[in-house]
């Protein structure tokens, strides 16, 4: 996953997730969560996608933040997210290693 970085694309968003198509390929992993914290990265299989997870989606729980199906955490935001709050979908985004 390090290997694609740095990443820059059009954000689609799904409540307070960023999420968005990259060009990595991998399996749904056995650690996989339907639960994550926030300011959790993730590779989402189904879409070939990372999420970035700054609040909660449409599916989350009042005690959880849920994605729309199982995901394997690769990271997680280092620097203030709150800065995230209102992206639209079709914005830019870039994503690097810190």
């Amino acid at each position: 996953m390090l290997k694609a970085l740095p990443l820059e694309a059009e954000a689609s968003t799904w409540g307070d997730e960023i999420y968005f198509g990259i060009p990595v390929s991998a399996e749904l992993e056995e650690s996989a969560q339907d639960a994550v914290d926030l300011g959790d990265l993730a590779y989402w299989p189904p879409g070939s996608a990372l999420c970035i997870f700054y609040g909660r989606t449409p599916v989350s729980t009042s005690s959880e933040i849920r994605p729309a199906s199982p995901v394997n955490i690769i990271g997680r935001l280092l620097d203030d997210w709150s800065g995230l709050k209102g992206t639209a979908s079709g914005t830019t985004v870039r994503v690097e290693l810190a």
